[in-house]
């Protein structure tokens, strides 16, 4: 059961039906592989280009697997097609990556013929995923935060919050001071580990009443072009 569908890995034994088979049975997987991960990043967000990349990318392994074969000549000529491409992409997070590679290797099997040991490897990959996902493992359990304050050039922001932050926080630090507007402010960043049961509007408020009632800001991460389902 676990047997290549195809009867040989050179080009020359390829069929329509085998091709269609491999060819289907890739991008079902990488559909598969996509669901699991919109399901598992609705909370932190997800890119909506790289959900469609993970359905593409097994078919298109599958595919330049079938047409190499055991060809060398062709291997090296694809090599070097391939060199002369420049993927500009920014370095995704360490689980999106992990995702690419679980494609890749999905996309391997299935041009291998190997449509069976791809599908059980997708299956039990994915459902490791959701069971850490839906378990909570990965995810802190402490609230981090960061918390940029602009202090007017006239007020010594050292030791101004410090009564308020170790109230509301478990644990503080200052991570950056920068001066902007032309030397006339300041931007003094913290981390922070909040307590639980904090009320956050109380917290601005009394720091507000501190900074001159100037920006601040209380972030968990920084903003990226996500969508929030």
């Amino acid at each position: 059961m676990l047997e290549t569908i195809l009867a040989s890995t050179s080009g020359d034994s390829l069929t329509l039906m085998s091709s269609l088979a491999v060819l289907c049975s890739a991008l079902a997987i990488g559909l598969f592989i996509s669901l699991v991960y919109l399901q598992t990043h609705k909370k932190e967000g997800y890119s909506a280009g790289f959900t469609i990349t993970l359905i593409m990318l097994p078919a298109i392994i599958s595919v330049i697997i079938l047409l190499i074969g055991d060809n060398v000549a062709r291997a090296f000529s694809l090599a070097g097609a391939f060199s002369l491409i420049r993927f500009r992409s920014a370095p995704g997070e360490p689980k999106d990556i992990a995702y690419v590679f679980f494609t890749l290797a999905v996309g391997l099997a299935c041009g291998m013929g190997y449509i069976l040991y791809a599908a059980l490897f997708a299956v039990i990959l994915c459902s490791v995923m959701v069971l850490l996902y839906y378990t909570n493992f990965p995810n802190p359990r402490s609230n981090a935060m960061n918390l940029k304050i602009t202090v007017p050039e006239n007020l010594n922001f050292q030791g101004l919050f410090d009564d308020i932050l170790n109230t509301y926080a478990n644990s503080w630090n200052v991570k950056r001071v920068k001066t902007s507007n032309f030397g006339t402010l300041f931007e003094v960043v913290f981390n922070l580990n909040l307590k639980q049961s904090i009320n956050q509007k109380e917290f601005l408020d009394e720091l507000r009443c501190r900074n001159g009632n100037l920006n601040i800001a209380l972030t968990s991460k920084e903003y990226e072009d996500k969508i929030y389902a």
